[in-house]
């Protein structure tokens, strides 16, 4: 059976923006009506208590006016949320219908090793036209979620929120609370956009400099500037834009299911206090969150509750969750808008005090390169990009294998043989140096030039100075006028499983 569905010749962009409140009638008789044409504001639906039926199954859906099957649980993307209570046992019977085998993770869940759900490492997954049924004992609280490790299948739509009910009252206090999951969804194979991706890394980047960029370059930096500028790159073969391996080129990027045409809805009035969950759910695509005209208040990460810190945006990564409070200034809309990391496109919702009602949506920042500091590329003391081959360097005289500031990789060559044939003095960590062998005299090490790197494939992914900050909010994030959440920010309120009155208070009360 074919994966997709054409529905003619016409662009899938161009036909989402101006087809896509026909589809439904035009095509009912032939096909599924598109998730984004459901009642959007009840959707994904929600399970509670302790014992679960979920199918995993093939579903017809309709994101940009093409048909395409996806992978779902009980019929729908995102799968249903499942709403468990800390310390209670719960049980899930989950049954493949697919002729293939399946499997689901919970993802961040502490769970008894053989129901975590990965195929050939915890147990051999679901087999096709069977049932597993997972048990266990639910140890934490918090925003978390749960998708499949087989294949491609979490491309395809097999992933799902989950929330966990903390045992003591929960330090976040809201009038209303939601599930905002973000993903991304592509019509194309996920095996033939990996193998895409396997023959060019830049096959969905469309932000490659251009002609037309090297002209307006050499208005401010002069032509030299601009020369130096691409030959640094082209030199380290390096990619300046590269932020993310699939772009808006092939993806449509959801919230709870919908696109940013049909605007998934959350209702919330005046003076109310709101609780949104994010989830990222994608594949591949890194997400800077922010809701014009709202303060966000974060209260918890990966379902940790944290001191309490106020933002205006927020990067969230794949499979990272993040808890926030927003008060609703007055009965008006406001957008939340998640723009891809990358700026090839975006997902939209809505708050507001009624359905239908929608808010300006922002445009999405500037498409700026990356730094050499991105790049985890040493800069301080050399040429940008022009380092040679080879730096010269004295090795400690205590023998110690670890130099002042770099964490040097394993050296191999003349070198490493040099090093080998010489004795230790030392270890770092040790309280005293080795003993030396009798007749041994002490070596001062001599100048030597060493390889920066070493080059080959075992090392070609490995970032010579990786960063360190976790105050950095990151590329396309610094200096934007806005307050952006840093890793620096997050301060836990107590241990993971820590149950009775945390160590703080939290100001999300």
């Amino acid at each position: 059976m074919s994966d997709s569905i054409s529905l003619g010749s016409v662009g899938r962009r161009k036909f989402l923006h101006r087809m896509a409140g026909t589809v439904a009638t035009a095509f009912g008789g032939t096909m599924a009506a598109p998730i984004w044409a459901q009642q959007v504001q009840n959707y994904p639906g929600a399970l509670t208590g302790t014992d679960f039926d979920l199918t995993i199954g093939r579903t017809l859906v309709n994101f940009t006016g093409r048909a395409r099957y996806a992978i779902t649980v009980n019929g729908s993307i995102p799968a249903p949320i499942l709403r468990w209570k800390q310390g209670s046992k719960v049980t899930l019977r989950v049954t493949n219908t697919l002729d293939t085998q399946t499997s689901i993770h919970w993802h961040g869940i502490l769970v008894p090793f053989a129901m975590d759900g990965v195929p050939g490492v915890s147990f051999p997954g679901i087999p096709a036209h069977q049932t597993f049924i997972y048990t266990f004992k639910v140890r934490q609280a918090g925003t978390y979620w749960y998708h499949s490790h087989t294949r491609f299948q979490e491309q395809l739509g097999l992933y799902g929120p989950l929330v966990i009910e903390p045992q003591e009252p929960d330090l976040v206090r809201s009038d209303r609370d939601y599930i905002v999951m973000l993903s991304d969804w592509t019509d194309e194979n996920p095996d033939s956009v990996f193998l895409h991706l396997k023959q060019s890394s830049d096959f969905y980047n469309f932000q490659l400099p251009t002609v037309a960029d090297f002209v307006d370059d050499t208005r401010t930096v002069g032509i030299s500037g601009a020369l130096k500028r691409r030959r640094m790159w082209n030199e380290m073969r390096m990619n300046p834009t590269d932020l993310a391996d699939v772009s808006a080129a092939t993806y449509s990027y959801l919230v709870n299911g919908a696109t940013p045409f049909a605007n998934w809805t959350a209702i919330a009035k005046a003076g109310e206090r709101v609780r949104l969950r994010f989830i990222n759910g994608s594949a591949t695509t890194t997400f800077d969150v922010r809701i014009p005209g709202l303060t966000m208040r974060v209260c918890a990460a990966d379902g940790q509750d944290v001191e309490a810190v106020d933002v205006d945006e927020f990067r969230i990564g794949v499979a990272e969750t993040y808890d926030v409070l927003v008060q609703m200034p007055q009965d008006a809309a406001y957008t939340i808008f998640a723009q891809a990391m990358d700026r090839s496109g975006y997902a939209r919702a809505t708050l507001a005090p009624e359905p239908g009602m929608r808010a300006e949506v922002p445009p999405m920042d500037p498409k700026t390169w990356l730094s050499m500091a991105d790049m985890g590329m040493e800069t301080s003391g050399m040429a940008m990009g022009r380092e040679q081959p080879g730096t010269t360097m004295r090795m400690p005289n205590n023998g110690s294998h670890s130099a002042p500031r770099h964490s040097m990789p394993e050296m191999s060559g003349p070198v490493a043989d040099m090093q080998d044939k010489q004795p230790q003095s030392g270890h770092e960590g040790m309280a005293s140096p080795m003993p030396m062998p009798p007749r041994q005299k002490p070596m001062i090490s001599p100048p030597m030039t060493m390889s920066v790197m070493q080059t080959g494939p075992e090392v070609d992914m490995r970032s010579m100075n990786p960063s360190k900050s976790l105050a950095d909010p990151g590329p396309r994030l610094r200096d934007n006028g806005r307050r952006v959440l840093a890793y620096a920010d997050l301060r836990t309120l107590a241990p993971p499983l820590t149950l009775g009155p945390r160590a703080a208070k939290s100001s999300c009360t």
